[in-house]
């Protein structure tokens, strides 16, 4: 129950930015688009670090999951670059975010389906995969 009820308040912060974006004030305009974008790699690279953690607590994990569980902090760092040089952002750089969140259910099956996960780890991971993902690929699309 707590997870559950932790993670879907971990949408509130995409879901705020989206709301500020929704107003179309100039002033913060900037700002909810970069947190937006913050928000959305920070908890991408967490995702990394918790398949890097449940690799860790296996008594016989996977090597491919070793290798899954750097990904996302490569994606999310390299979602930087366009801003970091000046290129157009943050919408493609925000396209990628939202794809990268649904997409990493493919690992969380196959965790699910290994007996690593948690009994409970799908039923979790999908509404919040699709919830931040999807507002993030929205955000994208429409920045």
């Amino acid at each position: 129950m707590v997870p559950r009820l932790l993670g879907i308040a971990g949408l509130l912060p995409q879901l705020a930015a989206g709301y500020v974006l929704l107003e179309n004030n100039p002033d913060w305009h900037f700002t909810a688009l970069a947190m937006a974008y913050a928000y959305a790699a920070l908890i991408l690279s967490f995702l990394g670090g918790l398949w890097w953690g449940l690799a860790a607590a296996a008594a016989r994990p996977p090597a491919w999951l070793w290798y899954a569980a750097i990904v996302p902090s490569l994606i999310a760092l390299g979602s930087g670059w366009p801003w970091a040089t000046g290129q157009p952002w943050p919408g493609p750089s925000m396209v990628v975010l939202g794809v990268a969140l649904m997409a990493a259910l493919g690992v969380d099956w196959r965790l699910q389906q290994t007996g690593i996960a948690p009994v409970w780890w799908l039923s979790l991971r999908i509404p919040l995969s699709l919830g931040l993902g999807g507002i993030t690929l929205a955000i994208g699309i429409l920045s």
